[in-house]
């Protein structure tokens, strides 16, 4: 064999050269998002499903079909305010997140959901995302995704973060709760 691979996606055809068994292609051809937003929310409602509606209403991204990806910051990816990310997005539209979520009606118990952050220094390279939830039990939860995401950055890339940061929302079960935490990519 030759080297060059034809791949066909959905009725795109396109060549790459393949090196050390990874295929080639230009930046123009990837899904790699632009922009990114963090956003959190809250539900609550007799049922679990309307539960989670509502908190994503909360969070500001209910109108958009979400689709769950692993915890890769991209490279050279600006962090915007919601109101921007927002904007730039239309009812409808497949959006890539990194989310986490949490759902219990365990009245009297508090929940959580966290985003950790970790961010190089230098903006070519990849930072890190992490997310938790789960039941609130004293623990420090938002420094832990943070800090969380700085070790997963420093031990898969060999790279030691910048900035890092969170998002992370609790709140006390009444009836079904949900806590939304979430990062958007814009593309």
């Amino acid at each position: 064999m030759d080297g060059t691979a034809e791949i066909e996606l959905v009725g795109i055809r396109r060549s790459s050269e393949q090196k050390g068994g990874n295929y080639i292609t230009s930046a123009s051809q990837m899904l790699l998002p632009k922009k990114v937003f963090f956003t959190t929310g809250i539900g609550k409602h007799e049922d679990a499903l309307v539960s989670f509606e509502l908190a994503l209403r909360d969070a500001g991204i209910e109108k958009l079909n979400l689709v769950a990806v692993s915890s890769i910051f991209p490279p050279g990816c600006e962090i915007v305010s919601r109101e921007e990310g927002v904007s730039e997005l239309m009812p409808g539209q497949i959006v890539y997140c990194v989310m986490a979520r949490m759902t219990s009606n365990e009245e009297g118990k508090k929940i959580f959901a966290s985003i950790g952050s970790a961010i190089p220094e230098d903006p070519a390279l990849n930072g890190y995302l992490t997310e938790y939830h789960g039941y609130c039990d004293g623990k420090e939860i938002s420094r832990h995704a943070e800090d969380m995401a700085a070790y997963m950055l420093e031990t898969a890339f060999g790279v030691k973060p910048a900035k890092t940061f969170n998002v992370t929302v609790t709140a006390n079960v009444e009836k079904h709760t949900t806590v939304v935490a979430a990062a958007v990519f814009v593309m």
